[in-house]
């Protein structure tokens, strides 16, 4: 599990000047009111909060929104309050946790011909700070990454929740890596023979085309180059869900 220092660390690389105390001071928080509790894995319940908070440093998102999914959980599943949470981080920070808070208890089903409504009472449900939206997703991505650990009977909807709502949500964001990430997951449940028959089929063909890939990359640079263009040229895999 990341320790306090490396949380810390992984947000100086891109901004030298953090608020090292607010992050400290979230972790500590969080730690303590998750305490013992433990997720369907057995794992500690904060390697979740912390994990979320990992997924938007990759992301480059600012100590406030990486507090907030610190905190993100310890309304809904601890003793701790949005009054406690006000007085020790500020009103916006607390807002910002309940409004997580309340996006959770949504009732998000995923019927094909009810898409568009969960989509709107979603996007009504972060509007007022777009920093709720952005939580929400790494939660549910991290969500995703751990689904073999939910109970068989929950995985199927968890999936097709993702499916029709998180992932277009993604997208929207201009978050295309993790929207291609939710989409294989979710496929890999929704589908699991159709998926393994397009994973083998699509790494058949990619190792097939390998070398003309490279023969393209080459020929494209050495134009820029010829050219003093400034560009990288590079190749990417279909994913299994795009096909």
């Amino acid at each position: 599990m990341m320790r306090q220092y490396e949380l810390v660390e992984r947000v100086q690389r891109y901004k030298p000047d953090v608020n090292e105390a607010l992050l400290n001071k979230a972790y500590v928080y969080a730690m303590q009111k998750h305490g013992h509790q433990k997720r369907a894995s057995g794992d500690p319940y904060f390697s979740h909060p912390l994990e979320v908070a990992a997924i938007l440093t990759e992301m480059h998102m600012d100590e406030a929104t990486i507090a907030v999914a610190l905190l993100h959980d310890t309304i809904e599943d601890t003793t701790a309050t949005r009054a406690e949470i006000d007085e020790l981080f500020g009103p916006e920070m607390g807002k910002l946790v309940e409004g997580l808070t309340k996006l959770k208890k949504l009732d998000l089903v995923s019927k094909k011909a009810e898409q568009a409504e969960n989509l709107r009472k979603l996007l009504l449900a972060i509007s007022e700070d777009i920093r709720v939206l952005l939580v929400k997703l790494a939660d549910r991505l991290h969500n995703m990454r751990t689904l073999d650990h939910m109970p068989e009977s929950k995985r199927l909807r968890i999936a097709e929740e993702t499916m029709d709502i998180y992932a277009p949500l993604a997208g929207r964001m201009g978050m295309q890596g993790m929207r291609e990430e939710l989409e294989e997951i979710a496929f890999r449940y929704i589908n699991p023979e159709a998926y393994r028959a397009v994973t083998a089929r699509l790494a058949e063909i990619f190792e097939r085309n390998k070398g003309v890939l490279q023969e393209i990359e080459t020929a494209l640079s050495g134009l820029f180059e010829k050219h003093t263009i400034k560009a990288s040229v590079k190749s990417r895999q279909k994913k299994p869900w795009s096909v």
